[in-house]
């Protein structure tokens, strides 16, 4: 019988003795492991909690580009044609730095090319004839009918869009008293400049004759 118990007791003494050195040895490594660095809390418990302020989102809202003026236009225009003449290249047309709402449809015919349209670019007070695929700044001429002009617009958005749209310009209505007024403008401009004609070749002629005598 003590055989048997000596015999349990030193069984036992050999399974415990490893896992003691074992669990020493775990503790000796974890205290070595540990760090000694004072890691202070995120928040002062002392200091009362705020809540963290929410920044409000502005989002920004697509608007149309802002479209030069017509100096601005005419400017940009002019160095295209210049640059176009440069490169012995086809110039681009004047209608291109007109807006659509610019111009105003003053006459409809027919022509060997088929429709035409006279238009006037009210800015600047001149008129040109204008044919089917006619570029402007902010669009094109699709057709002409009998008694309209149908166009395609086009507006360019901030955020990069292009917004395509049909707008048509009806005939202009004959009017008199604007008719007249436009008349006399023209005829006024056509007597001034034949009197500075006249008064001009008066001066050669003086001038010729005042040489001669010398």
């Amino acid at each position: 019988m003590k055989n048997s118990q000596q015999m349990i007791r030193q069984a036992f003494c050999a399974f415990v003795a490893p896992c003691a050195l074992a669990l020493t040895c775990s503790a000796t490594a974890f205290a070595q492991d540990a760090s000694t660095t004072y890691n202070p809390a995120r928040k002062d418990p002392f200091v009362r909690y705020k809540p963290p302020v929410k920044r409000k989102v502005v989002k920004k809202v697509a608007t149309p580009v802002a479209v030069p003026s017509v100096e601005a236009r005419i400017e940009r225009y002019k160095a295209q044609k210049a640059a176009a003449m440069n490169l012995q290249q086809p110039a681009p047309k004047p209608t291109t730095a007109l807006l659509l709402g610019e111009v105003q449809v003053t006459g409809i015919f027919r022509t060997p090319r088929g429709y035409a349209a006279m238009v006037e670019a009210t800015p600047i007070n001149l008129s040109y004839v204008i044919y089917p695929g006619e570029r402007f700044y902010d669009g094109m001429l699709v057709a002409i009918e009998e008694h309209r002009l149908v166009f395609r617009r086009e507006t360019l958005w901030t955020d990069g869009r292009r917004e395509v749209a049909v707008d048509t310009k009806p005939l202009r209505q004959p009017d008199a008293v604007r008719d007249s007024m436009t008349t006399t403008k023209t005829t006024v401009a056509n007597k001034q400049t034949a009197s500075e004609a006249t008064e001009k070749k008066d001066a050669r002629e003086e001038s010729a004759a005042t040489n001669g005598n010398r």
